[in-house]
Order: structure tokens, then C-alpha cells, then sequence
């Protein structure tokens, strides 16, 4: 039996597991395995004939597989959700679950580049097999792209400041650690708001390394596709940028304009949402800091 070594307490583990109202003998998938701790729950409600397969393009999950035979792990970025269930012979499945964002081991251990707290290189790749790190965004993007990712993935109004600043000191030198990075914008990183301007700063530049936008809606394109009539779709999300594109999906079925409507004038759409927006409660915060700004939604393919 392989060893688990769990790294992450899960995020609003009952209440976004409970949503995909489980049946026994159906086919699940958690597309961000991370620490197993919501593959184990689902696991733990599945019958002999249920299975589970799970994703996670970050190697260092690995080393968490469960050891159980309805159990499956891929290894790969859950864009590509729809084509490696299709290697395993599966082209519909009961519920899916996200729990987006960055996993509690990838903010902890240090050289992985994540987290305010620590100097590290520019790297804040989730998948160590991607071409692009935060080190090439910030020394070889230009002037606009820079603008561009701070605006739109950090909502920072000193966008322009912020990637001025780095061209300029790029001139004199590579830009190569955390912490070069934040001395270079210091001016721009008041106290009383420091931490909050440079996780948005971080962000952002994380989001444009792993294509998080991208793949967020490629995935959610993907999971009504392969979802049953009834399947449930249960996604929990940490910031703005992510919850309103699975709002609006949710909603719409699309993530700009309006649906069609049908021949009475009704709007024709994918999905019916099950409940409200969900958020941890003062206790579970208490617990785990993570959770202060997690939403959970659910919806269900009609």
C-alpha cells in the first residue's frame, strides 16, 4: 500500500461533497486531487462498483494516490479531462468536483515560488513540465503583456507603475528571485496594504503562468459535455476572477452575453443551480486559513 502523506485540509469537504449527491455505483472525478482529502471522502460513499478518477498535473501530489481499486490518479492537467477519460474507456460521468486555486503544499514549500512569505526563485509553475515560470513573465514580457496581467488577473490599478518599474530594472539585471521582485516594487507596496497589493501582484503572475482563465473554461466547456442528465457539477473557487466564470456558466451555459431563448421565449440553458453560494463558516476559517475566501457552487445538468 502505497504511503499517504496528506498536505491539504480540505476545503468545505461535506458540503461540496454532499452536493454532488452521490450514488454508489457511479463514476466520479476530482480534477484537483492535491492532498486526497476530497477523493477520500467520495471514495468513502462509493459502492464496490463506483469509481473515481481524479487529476493533478503537480508530481508531488503523486506520492498521495490512494491505495484502492476504484481508484484512479492522472497525472495531467485537467484541461484534459475529457480526453484522458476517454483513454479509460469513459464517456460519462455522474459528478465532477474543482477545488480551484493553489494547493496548501504548493503555498508552503518554499522554492516552489508561490507564497509572500518566503524568498524563492520566479517559478509559480503548478506543473513542473511547463515551458513558462513567473521568471519569464517578468523579465521577458513586454510593457503591454505586463500591464495586461497585472490589470485583468491582479485588478491592480497601478498595472502600468508596476510593469514600468520592472522594465526599467530589468535593464541593469535579471529579475530572478521573490524577493528582487519585491524590492523593485516596494514603492508601490504601502504597509498598511502591503500583503494585500503583493498577493495580488503574485496572483496575477500566477494566473498568466498556468493559464488558469484558460483552463478554467475549457474545463467547464468539457464538464457539461461529459456530465449525465442529473450529474452534478460542484466547483469551489478563491478568488473574483474564477467565481464569476463559473457563475456565469452555471447560469448561461456561456461566459459572456445571454442565452438563447426558445420558441416561448423562455432561455434555453445547460444547468440549474442547486442552492446558494456557500462559504466556510467562522469555525472552519479558524481551522484553516485557506478557507477565508472560498465559494462553493453547485449545479446540476438538466
Amino acid at each position: 500500500m502505497m504511503q499517504t502523506m496528506v498536505y491539504h485540509n480540505p476545503v468545505l469537504l461535506h458540503p461540496s461533497i454532499n452536493g454532488l449527491n452521490i450514488n454508489p455505483e457511479g463514476v466520479y472525478v476530482d480534477v484537483t486531487f492535491g492532498g486526497g482529502g476530497h477523493s477520500a471522502e467520495i471514495l468513502s460513499q462509493l459502492g464496490p462498483n463506483g469509481k473515481l478518477f481524479a487529476f493533478d498535473q503537480d508530481e508531488d501530489a503523486l506520492v498521495n494516490a490512494l491505495a484502492d481499486e476504484r481508484f484512479v490518479l492522472i497525472n495531467e492537467n485537467f484541461r484534459f479531462l475529457k480526453r484522458f477519460l476517454r483513454f479509460h474507456g469513459v464517456k460519462s460521468v455522474d459528478g465532477i468536483l474543482a477545488d480551484l486555486g493553489v494547493s496548501s503544499h504548493q503555498f508552503d514549500v518554499a522554492e516552489r515560488g508561490f507564497s509572500t512569505r518566503f524568498d524563492a526563485d520566479l517559478d509559480m509553475r503548478m506543473s513542473q513540465k511547463n515551458d513558462l515560470n513567473a521568471f519569464r513573465v517578468v523579465n521577458e514580457y513586454d510593457d503591454a503583456n505586463l500591464r495586461r496581467v497585472f490589470l485583468d488577473y491582479g485588478e491592480l490599478k497601478s498595472a502600468p507603475a508596476l510593469a514600468r518599474s520592472i522594465i526599467e530594472a530589468r535593464e541593469d539585471s535579471l529579475i530572478k528571485t521573490t524577493d528582487e521582485l519585491k524590492v523593485i516594487l516596494a514603492k508601490y507596496l504601502p504597509e498598511k496594504v502591503r500583503n494585500k497589493i503583493l498577493a495580488q501582484i503574485y496572483q496575477a503572475i500566477r494566473i498568466e503562468v498556468n493559464q488558469e482563465m484558460e483552463v478554467l473554461k475549457e474545463f467547464l466547456e468539457q464538464s457539461l459535455e461529459i456530465l449525465k442528465p442529473e450529474g452534478r457539477l460542484s466547483v469551489i473557487s478563491y478568488h473574483s476572477l474564477e467565481d464569476r466564470l463559473v457563475k456565469r456558466y452555471m447560469k448561461n451555459g456561456m461566459f459572456e452575453g445571454e442565452p438563447e431563448r426558445d420558441f416561448f421565449g423562455n432561455f434555453s440553458v445547460p444547468f440549474k443551480t442547486i442552492g446558494k453560494l456557500i462559504v466556510p463558516d467562522n469555525d472552519e476559517i479558524k481551522n484553516n486559513n485557506r478557507a477565508r475566501s472560498a465559494k462553493l457552487r453547485i449545479a446540476e445538468k438538466i
